[in-house]
């Protein structure tokens, strides 16, 4: 079994990986503890030993209301400091749960067990916590890693192609980012990571994790270098706002954000041409849709002004030179304009 722990400030994280989900036991030696998964989730642990709270799926649901509720039933159901919320679910569940955790009696212990592939190398991992407000995609929030993070790559046969596809939007950001074997990888062995293979599947988490964590350790507070794990994601989560979290999946956002950062890039002369066609590339052939036909393109960039990214009041964009090589830069608004456009 594949372990690793993430050094924090506030605390370890210890990651385990399990070959099958019957044996994690969320049975544990708790004096107390509340799960939350959502109705998706709620079938894979038929057996659950404490109370548990199951959400509708999506990320409409990642809202103030959902916390509220949230919170009120865990009160209801008499949890005290010493309660450990357990989330078992996919990124909006493990958001949810992780922000609960931080602010109920001003913070509880924290178990997330992720079942998808975008929660497993992205939402789980690294104390991010939130919820959107206001149709701005993760504005509250706060940093609080869990103290354990157990993952199981078998869950992901499960999951629709869309989903799985969402998650590899992010392992594919952690190949451009860091590591070259990983990248490689996706590029050469795509038949195989899009049909599940279990061994290459549970590889390719692992890289991506790897990844997170080195920039997580460096800058836990998302400080300076930290922020490169947020390439594409000024133009993805304009574009999921302006989709109401409805109409794109995260990863698929993240997708066209990653093409429309190389491609300013490319415009101001920092990118690499080749570099960024042959990102387009690999990005088409996994399957995602790169020229959205957008109805508002000024909302879209006023939405991006309000990125949690900017400092002293402008929007700083992640962009690169090319592979593992990353940087902030601003973006003119006209060169915004040419990269969502053409």
């Amino acid at each position: 079994m594949r372990e690793f722990s993430v050094t924090l400030p506030q605390r370890h994280t210890e990651v385990l990986f399990f070959p099958q989900i019957t044996e994690i036991s969320l049975a544990e030696d708790l004096s107390s503890a509340l799960i939350i998964c959502d109705t998706n989730t709620e079938p894979l642990f038929p057996d659950m030993p404490y109370p548990h709270y199951a959400i509708p799926p999506g990320e409409q649901y990642k809202s103030w209301e959902t916390l509220n509720r949230l919170a009120a039933w865990a009160i209801a159901e008499g949890a005290g400091r010493d309660v450990t919320f357990i989330g078992a679910g996919g990124g909006v569940v493990c958001d949810l749960t992780a922000f609960l955790s931080s602010i109920y009696m001003r913070g509880t212990k924290l178990i997330l067990v992720p079942t998808t592939l975008l929660a497993m190398v992205d939402a789980a991992l690294g104390g991010k916590t939130g919820i959107d407000f206001e149709g701005y995609k993760n504005i509250l929030g706060t940093f609080y890693p869990a103290s354990e993070v157990r993952v199981v790559p078998e869950v992901l046969s499960t999951l629709p192609d869309r989903e799985y596809r969402s998650g590899l939007a992010e392992v594919i950001k952690h190949g451009l980012l860091l590591d070259t074997d990983l990248y490689e990888i996706l590029k050469r062995r795509r038949k195989e990571v899009l049909d599940r293979d279990p061994d290459l599947t549970g590889e390719i988490i692992y890289r991506s994790m790897q990844v997170k964590r080195k920039y997580i350790e460096e800058d836990p507070y998302e400080r300076d270098v930290r922020g490169y794990l947020n390439l594409g994601h000024t133009f993805a989560h304009a574009l999921e706002s302006e989709g109401k979290f409805s109409e794109w999946t995260h990863g698929e956002a993240v997708a066209w954000g990653i093409d429309k950062a190389l491609k300013a890039g490319v415009l101001l002369g920092i990118t690499d041409r080749e570099y960024a066609g042959e990102v387009r590339g690999l990005l088409l052939e996994y399957g995602y849709t790169l020229d959205i036909e957008l109805a508002d393109v000024d909302s879209l960039i006023a939405a991006m002004q309000q990125d949690k990214k900017k400092r002293s009041g402008r929007v700083r964009f992640i962009l690169q030179q090319r592979q593992g090589q990353t940087q902030y830069s601003e973006i003119p608004e006209e060169i915004i304009r040419r990269a969502i456009l053409e």
